[in-house]
């Protein structure tokens, strides 16, 4: 018997032909060819199996599935999916934890760096054929080495941020809803801090929290006038944990120094978005989780999730959500 996986977010052909060479034998691949619920209504009705990335799982798109048995996130964030819908609906769902943390880490870094140093902009001008040099630049240039990290959520992406932090020499604040033990904190070289503490002291505020109810909206026009005018804000988490308004208009009025962003509050981002052409914001089209060599790790992963099911066994140890 063949079973069906389908894939709710689009991809080039190319991609999706990488995604079946990894496929468990009895299973076959379908990929979404356009955005919207009309279209993932229509693909989920016979699928055995889903995969969401940046694509969401509506109630209504849920309910279509005639005879879903999983619904496998693509990553780890799972407020795209209607969770409560699964539950009702008896639909298991997985994700892969941990297994972007690495990868998160590495381009939060990057952001980090291209943010102070002016990196992204620089290239950006040039490719124009514009020499801006020294005087060209939007505001000062700040290294890393040495400034105060505050990492407000401190899960596996977290603490894996704090690990590349290491050889930066920086002074590392977590905010974590139960604070790691002192020998925990002393190996990763930590130090619990409150959200306050960390707005008020930090050179760069990096945000990798899930959104939910309590972190929605969470960085606003009030948390930007608590930072520091020489901080910059990295957003790797999801796009609703930050006012994107309040954002923009803390950057026009240099209220902070700059910016990067990952994610946003609407993907993809549309052309005309203000948040667009701010010479102190850096913008990245949600790939903080892209690795060419995470890549069949993780889809393996996921692939032997549906295989375990289609035994009748749980997905693997630490995946499952419902």
């Amino acid at each position: 018997m063949t079973e069906t996986i389908v894939l709710l977010d689009p991809l080039p052909p190319a991609r999706a032909d990488k995604l079946r060479e990894l496929l468990p034998p009895g299973f076959v691949l379908t990929v979404a060819t356009a955005r919207g619920d009309d279209h993932l209504k229509e693909i989920i009705g016979e699928a055995d199996y889903a995969i969401a990335g940046q694509v969401g799982a509506s109630a209504e798109v849920l309910r279509a599935a005639r005879k879903l048995k999983l619904l496998h996130k693509w990553g780890v964030g799972v407020d795209n999916l209607d969770i409560d819908a699964a539950r009702e609906l008896g639909i298991k769902v997985a994700r892969t934890t941990g297994s972007n943390a690495i990868p998160v880490a590495e381009f939060t870094l990057g952001l980090m760096l291209a943010a102070l140093r002016h990196i992204a902009y620089s290239n950006a001008e040039l490719q124009k054929g514009h020499w801006a040099g020294i005087g060209g630049l939007p505001r000062d240039t700040y290294t890393l080495s040495g400034k105060t990290v505050g990492i407000v959520g401190f899960g596996a992406i977290g603490t894996a941020v704090a690990r590349v932090l290491k050889g930066f020499g920086c002074t590392i604040l977590y905010s974590k809803r139960t604070p790691l033990s002192a020998a925990e904190e002393a190996a990763l070289g930590v130090k619990h801090a409150s959200l306050a503490e960390i707005l008020a002291v930090a050179d760069v505020v990096s945000l990798h929290c899930p959104l939910t109810p309590e972190t929605a909206n969470m960085i606003d026009k009030a948390a930007f006038a608590a930072m520091k005018p020489t901080a910059i804000l990295v957003n790797v988490a999801r796009g609703g944990v930050v006012v994107e308004a309040d954002l923009i208009a803390a950057l026009h009025s240099r209220q902070i120094a700059g910016a990067a962003m990952d994610v946003f509050e609407t993907e993809p981002l549309p052309a005309d978005s203000p948040l667009l052409g701010i010479p102190t914001l850096v913008v990245t089209p949600h790939l903080a989780a892209n690795a060419s060599d995470f890549f069949a790790p993780t889809v393996s992963r996921m692939f032997d999730n549906m295989a375990r099911v289609s035994r009748g066994e749980p997905v693997r140890e630490g995946d499952a959500v419902v």
